[in-house]
């Protein structure tokens, strides 16, 4: 085997953006032993510094890894890359000028990355995440597949984390999806809601705990909506649970695994909707997204989704006339 050939077989990941997500991220990674090379970039250099000097320490205590501070030439020979980078708001900013600031951000960051002639994943994190997906995909030129949002895969495990503690299951017996915006117009699919394989509705039914299932239900969705809003009124920001969200999707992607998990694609039809990026059930391999699952919706579900397709379509459109 060629050094060339053993190179490009490395699992190697990059991250951009060395802030709170971007670093917990490359240490949950570090210990799932997924890759074989984490590789951080920041345009605050001593930010990444830091922040690898901080990682490699701990290298005696968990699988072997290298992290390093890269820079763009190593986008070349990465698996995936990982976007977190993007700006805080600022007091008196808008959210259309935070927007364009994070557009441009991303956007540059995609065009350099195809520059370099990635031949992998780009993975972005940063937020709005469903137009930032977008943007990414546009800017790159890119297959739609290889371009990916975190989307929902967070909410959704929100999502099941709530339902266990309702249900009093184990949460990896609990499935579920939220679908939609990675935002206020997100759903929960619950047509697709099972706990080990009864449908939601149907074991509430033999459990006999809610007394008011409906109501329940509503708490719950509203809840798993605004996780983010309560974990930012307590500490500033979330990134545990994000971190390892980012690993779960990543481990699809090193290995192969073909699994159904709800990031941010661009819908080209499916459920009648085209030209947006949003979360729906899709199946997520070695080359990004390999298949959207036409999962049969509810009629009020498809609606639901249908609601959130046109927010961010209405987003981007805003985004693009006023760049």
């Amino acid at each position: 085997m060629s050094d060339k050939q053993s190179t490009h077989q490395r699992r190697k990941v990059v991250v951009v953006g060395a802030g709170s997500v971007g670093a917990t991220f490359c240490y949950a990674l570090a210990q799932s032993g997924l890759a074989d090379d984490i590789v951080l970039i920041d345009k605050n250099d001593d930010q990444a510094q830091g922040q690898v000097l901080d990682l490699v320490h701990g290298q005696p205590f968990f699988p072997t890894v290298t992290i390093r501070v890269g820079t763009s030439s190593d986008y070349t020979d990465a698996r995936v890359v990982v976007i977190t980078a993007g700006a805080a708001q600022k007091p008196g900013e808008t959210r259309l000028q935070l927007l364009r600031k994070n557009a441009e951000i991303v956007g540059g960051k995609a065009e350099d990355i195809a520059k370099h002639e990635c031949t992998g994943i780009m993975l972005i994190v940063s937020n709005p995440v469903d137009v930032l997906t977008y943007i990414a995909l546009k800017r790159s030129g890119w297959d739609r597949g290889r371009v990916i949002g975190s989307g929902t895969v967070l909410d959704s495990a929100r999502f099941r984390h709530l339902l266990s503690i309702n249900c009093g299951v184990d949460v990896h017996n609990v499935h579920g999806y939220i679908l939609g915006e990675h935002g206020d117009s997100e759903f929960a699919a619950w047509s697709m809601t099972n706990i080990a394989g009864i449908p939601i509705d149907q074991h509430c039914d033999i459990c006999g705990k809610c007394s008011d299932w409906k109501e329940k239900r509503l708490f719950i969705e509203r809840e798993v909506r605004d996780s983010a809003y309560h974990i930012i009124n307590y500490k500033g920001s979330t990134h545990y649970a994000v971190g390892l969200a980012l690993v779960r999707i990543v481990s699809a992607i090193l290995r192969g695994q073909n699994s159904v998990l709800t990031v941010s694609t661009l819908v080209e039809g499916e459920f009648g909707i085209s030209d947006v990026c949003l979360s729906v059930p899709s199946i997520v391999s070695e080359g990004g997204v390999k298949e959207i699952i036409k999962s049969p919706l509810s009629v009020e579900e498809l609606v639901s989704l249908t609601k959130s397709a046109t927010i961010l379509r209405k987003a981007i459109d805003d985004l693009i006339g006023n760049l």
